[in-house]
Parts: structure tokens; C-alpha cells; sequence
């Protein structure tokens, strides 16, 4: 890259430039890889320019086009470089590109699991947390394979057998790890169809939900089917296959939740219809709410706690030690999606954030 000679004094005097040093791009642009850091690209052989009075306090990034004009971007060496930032600017002519780190907002101050250095242990547990549910699935799976036919011959819809199986399996898995408080038992309905609703935190949650022993039918991504033994287990279960980005497989979705209820089995959305990141409640679809006035069959709100904070979204990697707390709160039924969907929503939310 050319490096072009000093800009006029005028500008730089206009900008509070005492005095200037110019120098390639491609030498300073290496050192701007901080996390978090926003970085500015220029147009191709343009000079850059930087104050050398004051540095301690403040930067100054400066690109002039064609020595007729200057801009410049501030930072505080203070400024709390991990924050979410976007920008796209025109200026003079020239286009900046200001890129955001993907570690950027990853841990900030605000987040429920913030990032730290887990510790050796944590990732033990976590090999031995999966050692642990894969010998278990290997010996489950095949008295799940050899009961099947049995299975669709006299409960070919709900698979409680199935549903027993797997109950066996998340509760021999999560026992040596941690421990799970429950809390309104009482509200979980009699053997009859229902919607059972969540939040979603961690991978841990199916093993959590699985331990309440209701035969419910979970929703999954097509590509989970794939997993060896698990992914062949959810099938033999009847877990209802989606696709997330294809629209007429979630309208065949919806319909396959309604055949299922309307022949005696209950479905489990996670409304969410994803892990969150930071442990904060998401927005929620409407798709099990209206799957729920349209069946009218009644809407169970569990909340998930602790799960999030004992193996975190994106580091299934690792155990960390802590408790599970499962809440159950009253069914309820609703004529409007809008309402229940709302309803919901604040129960949950006022659970997670009461401590």
C-alpha cells in the first residue's frame, strides 16, 4: 500500500493535529484484533494518519482522500470494548466498514453466565457426563429396539414404554452430576393430552424434562435424527421432525401436534426455539399456543433454573457443579393466541427472575 506524504497542516490543525506521522495501513491494521474491538477499513491506498499528541489519553484514526479531507474515529482507551457494535457510514465519498467481533458481547456485564476460565475439573465432568449417558443409551436403546413392534401394536400414538425408557436413561445419566429440586408436582395433569411448555437454557434441559415421566413428544431439528443412537432413539419415540427456515415443514409440524393430541399424546415446545445465550427469556412463538386453542387442551408452563449456569449454551463441553430447580405451574387454557402467549410468557419470566 502507498503511504502518501502529510495531509495539509490546515485540516490537521482543524482536527487538533499538532503533529502527524503517516505510515502503511497494512502495519497497523494487525494490532486493531483486540476482543471486541471494532475495526476500520479504508479504500485501497488511501494514507492514515494518527495524533501523536496525547496518546495516552486518545486515538485518533484518520483517513484522508486525496489530501482534501479528514475523518477521524474516537475511542477511550477506558471504553468498554466488549459492548455490541454495528455501523455502516458514507463519509466523503469514502465507505467504512465497522465490524463487530463475534467475542464481542460475549460475556459483558449484563449476561447471566458470563465467560471465565473453567477450571480442569469442569471439563472432566463433562467427559465423564457423556461417558456416563453413552454406556447407558447403548443397553437402553436395545430393549427400546426390541420392544418397538410391540410398541406400535398397542400404543402406537403416546410409546410409554418408550417415554419409561428414556425417563430410565436421563435419570441414571444426570444423577451423579447434579441435583434436581422440584415444585409443583402436584400441577402436572392426570394421563391426558396436553402442551407442555419451557424455557430453554441448555442442553441439559431434555435431560431434565425427561425425568418428570410424561410421554410428551419433543420437537427437533431434522439433522438430530442422524445422531447414532440418540437421533434413532428420538425416532423410535415419534419425536416430530422440523426443519426451522422451511415454512411448509413447520405448517406440517403444527399438524402433526394436532393428530398427535387429537389421538391421546402431549407435545413439548420450547416457544423460544432456542438455547438462550445470556439466560435472559426470549420472545415467544405463537405455534404451541395456537396449536392449544385449536385442540383447546390446556397449556402446562414449566420453568427451567440452573441449567444454564451448570453446562451454558455453545460449551456442552463442560459440567460445571450446581442444582436444578424444575417449577410446574397451573395449566391454563385461553380462547385467544395473543393472551395465552403472553400469559405464559410473564409466568415464566417472573419465576426466573424471583430468587
Amino acid at each position: 500500500m502507498e503511504v502518501a506524504s502529510d495531509p495539509p497542516r490546515t485540516i490537521l490543525h482543524h482536527f487538533g493535529f499538532k503533529e502527524s506521522r503517516s505510515f502503511a495501513a497494512s502495519s497497523f491494521f494487525p494490532s486493531c484484533s483486540y476482543k471486541g474491538l471494532y475495526t476500520v477499513c479504508p479504500p485501497h491506498k488511501h494514507a492514515i494518519s494518527i495524533n501523536s499528541t496525547n496518546s495516552a489519553q486518545s486515538s485518533y484514526l484518520s483517513v484522508p482522500r486525496k489530501y482534501v479531507s479528514l475523518s477521524r474515529h474516537y475511542f477511550k482507551p477506558k471504553e468498554d470494548l466488549n459492548r455490541p457494535y454495528y455501523d455502516n457510514r458514507l463519509h466523503n465519498g469514502n465507505r467504512y466498514v465497522v465490524v463487530r467481533s463475534e467475542l464481542a458481547g460475549t460475556g459483558n456485564y449484563d449476561a447471566e453466565y458470563p465467560l471465565s476460565e473453567h477450571k480442569l475439573g469442569s471439563k472432566i465432568r463433562g467427559i465423564c457426563f457423556y461417558a456416563v449417558t453413552a454406556f447407558n443409551a447403548i443397553f437402553l436403546f436395545v430393549l427400546m429396539l426390541v420392544a418397538h413392534p410391540f410398541v406400535l401394536l398397542f400404543d402406537r400414538y403416546r410409546r410409554r414404554f418408550h417415554h419409561f425408557i428414556a425417563k430410565t436413561w436421563a435419570t441414571f445419566t444426570v444423577t451423579p452430576f447434579l441435583k434436581i429440586e422440584y415444585e409443583g408436582l402436584e400441577n402436572l395433569p392426570p394421563d391426558i393430552p396436553a402442551i407442555y411448555i419451557s424455557n430453554h437454557q441448555s442442553f441439559l434441559d431434555i435431560y431434565t424434562l425427561f425425568t418428570l415421566g410424561r410421554s410428551f413428544k419433543f420437537i427437533s431439528k431434522t439433522s438430530i435424527f442422524l445422531y447414532p443412537i440418540i437421533g434413532w432413539a428420538m425416532f423410535l419415540m415419534g419425536t416430530i421432525p422440523l426443519k426451522r427456515m422451511d415454512s411448509r415443514s413447520q405448517l406440517n409440524c403444527l399438524k402433526r401436534c394436532m393428530y398427535l393430541i387429537e389421538k391421546g399424546a402431549s407435545v413439548f415446545f420450547f416457544p423460544e426455539g432456542t438455547r438462550s445465550k445470556d439466560g435472559k427469556l426470549g420472545a415467544f412463538k405463537k405455534g404451541a399456543f395456537s396449536v392449544s386453542v385449536k385442540t383447546k387442551v390446556p397449556v402446562v408452563p414449566i420453568t427451567l433454573k440452573g441449567t444454564g449456569k451448570i453446562m451454558p449454551a455453545g460449551m456442552e463441553g463442560i459440567l460445571n457443579f450446581g442444582s436444578v430447580k424444575v417449577v410446574i405451574h397451573k395449566p391454563m387454557k385461553g380462547s385467544d393466541v395473543d393472551v395465552l402467549c403472553n400469559e405464559a410468557r410473564n409466568i415464566i419470566e417472573d419465576e426466573l427472575n424471583r430468587r
